[in-house]
C-alpha cells in the first residue's frame, strides 16, 4: 500500500489496518516491541514473533527515570544498533520509546503504531520525541524521524470516550490552523458520528495528518511555521502542570477557547469566528473553563519552553483555518488573558 503521506521523503505515514501493513514495513532482523501492558493484552498477537518491552502508561511515567529504565533494558538485552524499536501505544509510549531509541547508542531507527486518536493525529507524526523534566512539558527531547507511522482507525474502537474525545480537540486544533474545510465538517457532524462511523473518522485522521505533515514537511525543526501547531499548547501546558483534572486533549480544548479569545481582544479574530470555535469544543462535550484559577496558570506560563527572552510566541487564529505566530510578552499575555 502506498503511504498517505511522507515526511521529508524518509518517514511514510500509512492509514490502514496494521496487520495489513506491517509485515510489509519491519525490516529484517531484530525488533522489539515497546508497549503498556493494556496493548499488550488487546493487540499482543499482532507482535506475538517479536520482544516486547512493557512500560507503564499515565503522563507522570512519560520522564528521564523511564527512559533509563529502558536503556538498562536494552542493554540486557543485547540490543544493539541493528535492532528495530517499534513503539505501540498512546501519544506518552511513542514519546518515551522513540526518545530511548533516537538516543540510545547515537540513535536506532524506530517505528511507530498509535493506538490513541490522539496519537494518531498529533504525538506520533512529525519526528517530535520527548519527555518532562519536573512535571514541564517535553522540556527533554530530539526531532527524529520514525522510519514509518501506522495510523489505524480501527484500532481506536477500544479507546474510552474519554481518550477519544482528547482526540479531536487535536483535530479541531489542526481544523482551526489551516484546514476550515474539515472545521466545517465538524460542525456537521456529531461526537457520536465520529465514534461509530469509521470513514468520518478516517477522513478526519487524514486531514489532521495532511495538515501536520505538510507544516513538518516545511519547517521540521520548528524555528518558524511548526510552531503553529502549537495553538492553545501554552495555556494547556499549565493546565496540565497545575491540576490532575484535565487529561492532554482536555487541557488543549480549553487553551484552544481561551486564546480564541485573547484573539478577539487583540481585533485579530471576529467574535463569530471564536463562537464557532468554541460551539464546536463544547459540542464534541469539552468542559472549557479551566480547572485552576487562571492567575495560577499564568505563573507557569512563563516556565513555558516556548518562552525566550520574556517574550512567548503565541499561536493566535484570525480566521477559522488560518493562524499567525505573534511574540507577547509575558506580562502583556497575561493581561489578555486575564477576564
Amino acid at each position: 500500500m502506498k503511504p498517505a503521506f511522507t515526511i521529508r521523503q524518509q518517514s511514510p505515514i500509512y492509514v490502514g489496518p496494521t496487520a495489513d501493513l506491517l509485515p510489509g514495513l519491519l525490516p529484517e532482523g531484530r525488533v522489539v516491541v515497546v508497549c503498556d501492558a493494556t496493548i499488550d493484552r488487546l493487540y499482543g498477537p499482532l507482535f506475538q514473533s517479536h520482544d516486547r518491552m512493557l512500560i507503564g502508561s499515565g503522563e507522570s511515567i512519560k520522564t528521564l527515570q523511564t527512559v533509563e529504565t529502558l536503556y538498562r533494558r536494552f542493554i540486557e538485552a543485547g540490543v544493539d544498533r541493528r535492532t528495530f524499536i517499534l513503539a505501540v501505544g498512546g501519544g506518552i509510549v511513542t514519546d518515551v520509546a522513540g526518545f530511548a531509541a533516537s538516543t540510545y547508542m547515537r540513535g536506532l531507527s524506530f517505528g511507530f503504531v498509535p493506538t490513541t486518536l490522539l496519537g494518531q493525529v498529533d504525538a506520533a507524526v512529525g519526528g517530535k520525541n520527548g519527555v518532562n523534566v519536573d512535571g514541564y512539558k517535553n522540556m527533554a527531547g530530539t526531532f527524529t524521524q520514525p522510519r514509518f507511522v501506522i495510523c489505524d482507525p480501527a484500532l481506536l474502537r477500544s479507546l474510552p470516550d474519554r481518550e477519544f474525545r482528547a482526540g479531536l480537540a487535536e483535530v479541531v486544533k489542526t481544523a482551526v490552523i489551516e484546514d476550515a474545510g474539515l472545521f466545517a465538517r465538524l460542525e456537521s457532524t456529531s461526537f457520536g458520528a465520529l465514534r461509530t462511523d469509521t470513514d468520518l473518522l478516517s477522513d478526519a485522521i487524514s486531514a489532521s495528518i495532511r495538515v501536520k505533515a505538510g507544516i513538518v514537511e516545511r519547517d521540521e525543526r520548528e524555528t518558524g511555521e511548526r510552531r503553529k501547531l502549537n495553538l492553545g499548547h501554552t495555556l494547556a501546558h499549565a493546565i496540565e502542570k497545575c491540576s490532575a483534572r484535565m487529561n492532554h486533549g482536555e487541557a488543549v480544548a480549553v487553551g484552544t477557547a481561551m486564546i480564541a479569545d485573547v484573539a478577539v481582544k487583540l481585533g485579530l479574530l471576529s467574535p463569530t469566528d471564536r463562537d464557532r470555535i468554541v460551539a464546536l469544543l463544547l459540542a464534541l462535550g469539552f468542559e472549557l473553563t479551566p480547572p485552576v484559577d487562571v492567575r495560577r496558570l499564568l505563573k507557569e506560563v512563563g516556565k513555558d519552553k516556548k518562552s525566550e527572552d520574556g517574550l512567548l510566541r503565541i499561536v493566535l487564529p484570525v480566521g477559522i483555518g488560518d493562524c499567525i505566530v505573534r511574540p507577547i510578552p509575558v506580562e502583556e499575555f497575561a493581561a489578555l488573558v486575564l477576564p
